[in-house]
Order: C-alpha cells, then structure tokens, then sequence
C-alpha cells in the first residue's frame, strides 16, 4: 500500500479519524470538519466499540457520520462530469447511492487502522459559498502529508465535503477519469452495473461478517 493510497483512506471516507489541536482561529467549515472529526475519534477510541464483536455496530456509525460530513450527490455530480446532465432524477439518485456506498466500503477498513495520527488545521479559504480547508496529515514515520477538503455550503450555514485532495491529486478527478473511461467505451449501463456488483460483493461480506460474529457469541 502507498502512503499517498494509505493517507486516502485514513482522510476520505471519514477521512477524519485524526485527533487535532485546536488553533486560535477557525471559520465555519473548519469547525464543523473538527465536530465531526470528534465524532470519529469517539467511536475508535472507545474500547468497548473497539471489540470483535462489534465490528459491524462500529462500521454502521462511522458510515452514520459520513454522511454528516460528505454531500455525496455532489461528489457523483462532479466525479460523472458532462455525463451528470444527462440523467433523469431517478438514475442520479441510484448512481449516487451506488458510489457512496463504494467510497465508503473502500475505505472504511483504512479508518480502522487509525493509530494516533494527527491532522494539523492550517486554515480555510471562503469564496461565496465555497470553501477549501487545508490540514497536513502527520503520521508516525515523520512525515507530513497535505490533505485539502473542498466544501461548499448549503442553507442553514451547514458546509459539507465534496472532495478531498491529498498531495494535490483530487479523489474527484481520480474517479471522474475513471468513471469516463467506463462510459466512453461501454456506456453509462455498464457503469452502474460495475457500481452495483461492487455494492453486492460488500453486502455479501457483511452478511458472512454477521453470520461469524453470531457463530463466535454461541
């Protein structure tokens, strides 16, 4: 695993199992990334949410709390690029949720390998309704790590993250390459089939995980 591939996955999907100082000065969406931050910590921290046996309970609140920290309807819109305009709620609703699902399963085992890392908050950038907060991932060989999540916000002052970029490669732009290619050569269908089997193959583990922990309690 890359250091680039493993600060992916601490960062992204809940990204934010770091343990932070707090500095002097902070605007809204740093805030509001360090509450949730907070939240994560809790969970992994917790020696009682750390056992075997509650593996699946521990997974389930995490996910809880990425979806308090994404807008993953905006991640899809910008990782699909020109090919978003072109789909009718119904196939935005189910594309969505498909690639939410895949970002966070893909990650979600990363986050658990949190062992004391910490993230610096150098500050944000707001421009309207837009917002950068730039942090550096410290990890335990010493080396420094520039993690960006992007923000924009919604109404009621609330600001959610529609990418992150570690060593300025954009997850957003990673995918949308991706998802392109797929698209240019065997169509959209056969993008959401990719992403549905992926959701499947994740389902299937978690009902074997289930079946494993119930067999070990007997």
């Amino acid at each position: 695993m890359t250091m680039r591939a493993t600060a992916l996955g601490i960062a992204v999907v809940l990204t934010l199992a770091m343990g932070a100082g707090r500095p002097a000065w902070a605007g809204a969406p740093t805030e509001q990334l360090r509450t949730q931050i907070d939240r994560v910590i809790k969970v992994l921290e917790d020696p009682e949410m750390a056992k075997e046996a509650r593996m699946v309970e521990r997974r389930t609140v995490i996910r809880r709390v990425a979806n308090d920290i994404f807008d993953f309807s905006e991640t899809t819109r910008r990782s699909l690029g020109p090919h978003w305009h072109a789909r009718t709620p119904q196939e935005r609703e189910e594309v969505t949720r498909l690639y939410a699902d895949l970002l966070e399963r893909s990650y979600i085992g990363k986050i658990e390998m949190y062992s004391g890392e910490k993230i610096q908050f150098l500050g944000d950038t707001i421009d309207g309704d837009q917002a950068t907060v730039r942090t550096r991932l410290v990890i335990k060989q010493g080396t420094d790590i520039p993690v960006d999540y992007r923000m924009h916000r919604l109404p009621g002052d609330r600001w959610l993250t529609y990418d992150v970029s570690i060593e300025g490669v954009s997850l957003v732009a990673n995918y949308r390459a991706q998802f392109n290619k797929i698209i240019q050569t065997s169509g959209y269908a056969s993008l959401v089939k990719k992403l549905a089997a992926k959701e499947q193959e994740g389902m299937q583990a978690d009902r074997e995980l289930t079946i494993k922990k119930a067999s070990q309690i007997k």
